[in-house]
C-alpha cells in the first residue's frame, strides 16, 4: 500500500466585488474571526487542508492566496462543497461578486498562474 504524498501548493485568485456588496464582504469576513456563527467555514477550510488563506481588497477587486498541503485537491474541493455550513457561508459571499472571468464555468474567484516565488 502506498502512503499518500502530502504536496504544497500556492493558489493567488482574483475576482471582483459588486461595488453595492463590498463594506458586506468585508463584514462578513471580519464575523468569521469574531463570531461562532462561522466557525464551522473555517475549521472545513483547515480540513481541507488550505493553510495561510488571506483575503486582500483593493477598490472592487480582491484577491485571495492560500497555500494548499494535501493530496487531492479536486477531492478536498469536494469536500468543501458538500460542507452545508460552507454552503451557507456562500450563500452570503457568492452574490457579492460580479462575473470577473472570461470563462464561462467560472464566475467568482479565477485561479491565477504563479509565475514567482521566493522563499528565501
Amino acid at each position: 500500500m502506498g502512503e499518500e504524498k502530502m504536496s504544497e501548493r500556492k493558489f493567488g485568485q482574483i475576482g471582483r466585488l459588486k461595488p453595492e456588496k463590498i463594506e458586506e464582504y468585508k463584514r462578513l469576513h471580519r464575523e468569521t474571526v469574531h463570531t461562532s456563527e462561522w466557525k464551522g467555514v473555517l475549521e472545513m477550510i483547515h480540513d481541507c487542508n488550505i493553510r495561510n488563506y488571506s483575503i486582500f481588497i483593493e477598490g472592487d477587486l480582491v484577491f485571495g492566496y492560500f497555500e494548499y498541503v494535501g493530496a487531492d485537491y479536486a477531492q478536498d474541493m469536494k469536500k468543501m462543497a458538500a460542507d452545508k455550513t460552507t454552503q451557507d457561508w456562500w450563500k452570503l459571499t457568492k452574490p457579492c461578486f460580479t462575473k470577473y472571468a472570461d470563462s464561462s464555468t467560472v464566475e467568482f474567484y479565477t485561479d491565477m498562474e504563479q509565475i514567482f516565488d521566493f522563499a528565501g
